[in-house]
């Protein structure tokens, strides 16, 4: 997911699909250690995505307490 893409949702849409992707992100490592895991590369996605909704969450709430 690009970052210009979450810019466009919503707080709530964000927080939504942040809970989502960490949800995601644990089910990917359960299936990593249980050996069912055959795309690895999805850790890497899910991981950079998570950081992004974070960082733009984060953004948010500093422009916000400037004003």
């Amino acid at each position: 997911m690009k970052a210009s893409e979450i810019r466009a949702m919503s707080n709530e849409q964000i927080e939504k699909r942040l809970n989502d992707t960490q949800q995601e992100l644990m089910n990917l490592r359960f299936q990593y250690v249980m050996g069912q895991l055959t795309d690895t590369s999805r850790f890497k996605a899910a991981r950079r995505d998570v950081a992004r909704m974070l960082t733009i969450l984060a953004e948010r709430e500093h422009a916000k307490e400037g004003e």
